[in-house]
């Protein structure tokens, strides 16, 4: 399969008051066309900071991120802006929507700012409108975004992250302000996405969603300390037991 990410010897360092703390030491790892990758570990051990490294939004001390074959850390803050744009999708825990838009177009501004996507504005409204419907949330497209639910607010998040088309898609804890049951339902829709070809890398401290991907990557002070492979996931058949196979590796772990 074509890699669309590769990380060697990634490291980041932060000074606070003169002294180096090494968040990320020597990461190596890479994801691959159709991956669905989670990353987990404990809290401080450097999740979300490899998450935003990767993908350009924070700079890296040293190493090298090379993402569809281009090494991001070679490129100006305007050719990286243009990169995350147009091959880059982001979910975060907290739904950044602009409060004086609706929730369709704040699914379509990505589009909108896209030089890459030359299509007319009718049908870029068309694509976030078939993304709504496609994850059923099309009857809100006209709702601010404080009048519909956390649930429907993080799918509308889903849709803005594929309106360019993305290559890959990273998210840092979708599912953590979520209730279980709209958890499971922001995850089947994350799959089904990943399932239709789309990469994904995500951060998490749930089992339960980490058992929905294809491999999972296990930090501990900032190193790769250990991955564990499963089967693509295609429905609930068999998703207890993956859970539980899983939760026993991450118990050996450490976790």
């Amino acid at each position: 399969m074509k890699k669309i990410l590769e990380v060697k010897d990634l490291c980041k360092t932060y000074v606070v008051n003169k002294r180096q703390n090494n968040v990320l030491r020597n990461v190596n790892f890479t994801i691959a066309d159709g991956e669905m990758v989670a990353v987990m570990g404990s809290s401080g051990s450097g999740k979300s900071t490899l998450l935003y490294s990767v993908s350009g939004m924070d700079n890296i001390t040293a190493g090298e991120v090379s993402f569809c074959g281009k090494n991001i850390t070679l490129l100006s803050q305007k050719e990286l802006a243009g990169l995350r744009l147009d091959e880059m999708g982001f979910i975060f825990q907290q739904m950044y929507m602009l409060k004086n838009l609706t929730v369709l177009d704040n699914i379509i501004l990505p589009a909108c700012q896209s030089k890459k996507n030359t299509a007319s504005r009718k049908e870029k409204i068309q694509s976030g409108q078939d993304l709504m419907r496609k994850l059923g949330i099309i009857d809100i497209a006209d709702n601010d975004i404080n009048e519909v639910s956390g649930g429907q607010l993080q799918r509308a998040c889903i849709c803005r992250s594929m309106i360019n088309r993305p290559s890959m898609i990273f998210a840092d804890e979708p599912t953590g302000a979520l209730n279980r049951a709209t958890s499971d339902e922001v995850m089947d829709e994350l799959t089904k996405i990943n399932n239709e070809g789309t990469a994904i890398m995500l951060v998490t401290h749930d089992v339960k969603v980490a058992a929905k991907c294809t491999r999972i990557l296990y930090l501990v002070d900032g190193n790769i300390e250990g991955e564990y492979t499963l089967d693509k996931y295609t429905s609930e058949t068999g998703l207890r037991e993956r859970e539980r196979s899983l939760n026993n590796w991450l118990m050996e772990m450490g976790w």
